[in-house]
C-alpha cells in the first residue's frame, strides 16, 4: 500500500524521502497513554464563582473591565455532558486551575475561612467522583496553597489536602495524579502568600512530596505545572529553572502548561489571519523544547504531561469556539504525540470560549467533533508519517485505535487557497472535516453538518469509501484516512487503543 503525495500545482511527488508512504511499512516511533487526549473542568466550575465571561455572539469591542461573570456550579449529572465526556474516554479529568490554589474543602457549603477565596463542598466533590466513574475518567487535581493552608511560619500544611484525599477514598474514588499547586511560576497572582519565591516553593514541595509518598503512594506526583517560560506576553514571575533547582527531583511525571497566546480579556490582540500559519501552529513545539530541556536537566527520563492547554489563556480567544481553532487542536495533538508527550489536557471541556462544549447548552463545538474522531481513529502507537514538502500539509500517523494492523493517517491542509492531493495505492475510509466559514460555529463531515440527533444522541460519523488513486485535499480541510488492510507489523504486534 503506497500513498504518493502530490501537490495540485505541480502534480509531482512531494513527500520527504522517496515521495511515497507505504502504510504497511511505517515504523513505530513511540507510544502514548490510552488517556492521551484529556481535559480540564476548572475547580471554579465545580464550586461556582466568577470565571471568564464568554464573548458576546455579535462582534464588537470587548471591555476588559467586564472579563468575568458569575456562574453557578456545573451540573455534572447532566446526561448530555456525561454522554459527550464518556465518548472521549478513557481520559484524565483535571480539576484544578488558578482558583484551586485558594479553595477550602468543607463538609458543607458556606463562607470560606480567612486565607481562602472559595469553598468546595463534600457534595460537590462527590459529584466529581461520580462523574469520573460514569465517564471512565481518572481524576487529576492540585491542592490549596493560599495563606489559609499555612502555619504561623508560612509553611504549607497538608491538612486540607489530606481531607480531600480521605473524602475521595470514602466516596469510592481515587486521585490518579496530583500537582502540588497550579502554575507556581505565577504564584504572585495565583493565590500564594505575598513574596512567595522559589525557595519557599522548594521547601513546600518537599513537605508535599513526603506527605504524598506516605499518605497516597498510589497517586502520581506531577510537577511543576509551570507556564510562561516560553516567550509570551505574560512572562513568569518565577522561572521553572529556579523552582526545580530549589525543590530537587521528586516527580513521577513532568508537567507543564502551554497557550499559544492570551485572549483579549487579558490584553491579547491576535489576528485570526495567523491562526493557520506555521509560526502559530509551531508555538507548541517551541514551548515543549523549553520544558524538555528543563526535564532533561532536573528530572531526566520522566514522562512529560501537558496538563493545561488551549489556543488562548484567559478563557479563550474569539475564534476558539469555531472551526478555525480545530486546526490547532488536532495539529497540536499530532505534534505532541510524535514528540513523545504522554498526555494532553485541553482547557476546558465546557467553560468559556475555549470549551469543547458550549457552557450553556453542552452542545458540541467543532473541536469536539475533531476530538471524537481522534478518539475513535488514532491509537496509542505513533508511526513515522514523514513530512510533506508543502509546508502547509501536515501529516500524522498512528495505528488504528481498534483494528489490528490498520493505520490511520491525519492530513491537515492549512493553506487557505491551495489544494493538495494524495495518491492512494489502496482503498481507504475517508473522514474530511470542513466548514463554509472558518470562523463559524458548525463543521461538516464529508459534506454533512455534524450535530446531535433530535433525541440528544451522537450522530453516526460515517466514512466515505475511497478507492485507490488520487484524492484532493481542499484548502483549509482536515482529513482522516483509515487503511484497514495495511497489516502494519507495528500495529499487529499489540492492540493500539485500550
Amino acid at each position: 500500500m503506497t500513498i504518493a503525495l502530490l501537490t495540485a500545482a505541480t502534480s509531482c511527488a512531494a513527500h520527504a524521502g522517496d515521495g511515497t508512504i507505504a502504510a504497511a511499512e511505517l515504523k513505530a516511533i513511540g507510544a502514548i497513554e490510552a488517556r492521551f487526549q484529556s481535559y480540564n473542568i476548572e475547580m471554579v466550575e465545580v464550586t461556582g464563582g466568577r470565571f471568564w465571561k464568554p464573548y458576546p455572539r455579535t462582534a464588537g469591542a470587548f471591555d476588559q473591565r467586564d472579563r468575568y461573570s458569575a456562574r453557578p456550579p456545573i451540573d455534572l449529572t447532566n446526561a448530555r455532558l456525561r454522554l459527550l465526556a464518556a465518548s472521549l474516554s478513557p481520559a484524565y479529568l483535571r480539576v484544578s486551575g488558578t482558583w484551586a490554589n485558594a479553595t477550602f474543602f468543607a463538609d458543607a457549603p458556606g463562607r470560606p475561612p480567612p486565607g481562602f477565596n472559595a469553598v468546595l463542598s463534600h457534595e460537590q466533590w462527590r459529584g466529581v467522583v461520580d462523574f469520573a466513574r460514569a465517564t471512565d475518567a481518572e481524576i487529576v487535581t492540585s491542592f490549596a496553597i493560599s495563606p489559609g493552608s499555612r502555619d504561623a511560619d508560612g509553611r504549607w500544611q497538608p491538612d486540607q489536602a489530606q481531607h480531600l484525599v480521605d473524602a475521595t477514598r470514602a466516596l469510592g474514588g481515587r486521585i490518579a495524579a496530583a500537582e502540588f499547586m497550579n502554575e507556581p511560576t505565577l504564584a504572585a497572582i495565583g493565590g500564594a502568600p505575598a513574596g512567595y519565591d522559589a525557595t519557599a516553593y522548594g521547601r513546600d514541595f518537599r513537605i508535599f512530596h513526603e506527605w504524598m509518598r506516605r499518605t497516597a503512594p498510589e497517586t502520581l506526583i506531577l510537577g511543576p505545572g509551570s507556564v510562561g517560560d516560553a516567550p509570551s506576553p505574560s512572562g513568569p514571575g518565577i522561572t521553572t529553572r529556579d523552582l526545580l533547582a530549589a525543590s530537587g527531583s521528586g516527580v513521577d511525571r513532568f508537567s507543564y502548561h502551554h497557550y499559544n497566546t492570551i485572549s483579549p480579556r487579558c490584553g491579547g490582540r491576535d489576528d485570526p489571519a495567523q491562526a493557520l500559519s506555521e509560526e502559530w501552529l509551531a508555538r507548541t513545539d517551541a514551548t515543549l523544547r523549553i520544558y524538555q530541556a528543563l526535564r532533561d536537566t532536573f528530572e531526566p527520563g520522566k514522562p512529560i504531561w501537558l496538563t493545561e492547554t488551549a489556543d488562548a489563556a484567559c478563557g479563550g480567544g474569539r475564534w476558539d469556539r469555531t472551526f478555525l481553532d480545530t486546526f490547532r487542536y488536532l495539529d497540536q495533538l499530532g505534534r505532541l504525540a510524535r514528540a513523545g508527550v504522554q498526555v494532553v489536557m485541553h482547557n476546558t471541556l465546557a467553560a468559556s470560549d475555549y470549551g469543547l462544549l458550549d457552557e450553556a447548552t453542552f452542545r458540541p463545538r467543532p473541536s469536539y467533533w475533531a476530538a471524537l474522531l481522534w478518539r475513535r481513529l488514532m491509537g496509542t502507537i505513533v508511526l513515522d508519517a514523514g513530512r510533506a514538502a508543502p509546508h502547509d500539509l501536515h501529516l500524522y500517523a498512528h495505528c488504528h485505535r481498534a483494528m489490528g494492523g490498520a493505520v490511520s493517517l491525519l492530513a491537515i491542509n492549512t493553506s487557505r487557497r491551495a489544494s493538495h492531493a494524495l495518491t492512494l495505492s489502496d482503498s481507504a475510509d475517508r473522514y474530511t472535516l470542513h466548514a463554509a466559514r472558518l470562523q463559524g460555529p458548525t463543521v461538516q463531515l464529508n459534506g454533512k453538518t455534524l450535530a446531535l440527533t433530535a433525541d440528544g444522541r451522537l450522530p453516526r460519523l460515517g466514512a466515505r469509501a475511497t478507492p485507490a488513486g488520487a484524492i484532493r485535499l481542499a484548502p483549509a480541510t482536515i482529513t482522516f484516512l483509515v487503511f484497514p488492510n495495511a497489516a502494519n507489523p507495528a500495529c499487529l504486534a499489540r492492540r493500539s487503543g485500550l
